[in-house]
């Protein structure tokens, strides 16, 4: 349901709020979230113009989170790249369709509620999780080298 650019803007960011004091270089980013290089730029971009993260130049510089992450939601990370796109009036354009057919109605209900769902998920949230799997971490590596 979510685009690829959703899901590596996502990644990123939970990346980012496992330590949100401390910028990340590009490189790291890709490396530890698996994004593509080029690929990552773009999303990192869209991020930024969206304010949820920061680029610093220089050394010591990188991306880092402008807010904590106990303040963003998935929701705000989604839309920042790839907005889910509500349906607001009839896609085929007919003119008697003056509001949503029953089909078209059902569908934008369905987009409300992921909306919602994910207006409640903060990435504090996924990074406090007591799941044994932690996002982005391989469990069978030691926590020393992560």
């Amino acid at each position: 349901m979510l685009s690829q650019t959703a899901e590596y803007a996502l990644r990123a960011v939970v990346f980012l709020g496992g330590d949100p004091e401390s910028p990340k270089s590009a490189d790291a980013l890709a490396r530890r979230t698996k994004v593509p290089r080029r690929y990552l730029h773009k999303v990192l971009q869209d991020l930024v113009r969206a304010e949820l993260v920061r680029s610093q130049s220089g050394p010591g510089g990188g991306y880092a989170l402008t807010l904590m992450p106990n303040k963003i939601t998935i929701l705000d990370v989604v839309s920042a790249v790839a907005p889910i796109q509500r349906i607001r009036h009839c896609p085929l354009g007919l003119p008697s369709h003056t509001s949503l057919c029953p089909l078209h109605l059902a569908l934008d209900k369905a987009f409300a509620s992921t909306e919602k769902a994910l207006g409640r998920v903060t990435i504090a949230q996924l990074l406090k999780s007591t799941s044994p799997i932690v996002p982005l971490y391989d469990v069978t590596i030691s926590k020393a080298k992560r």
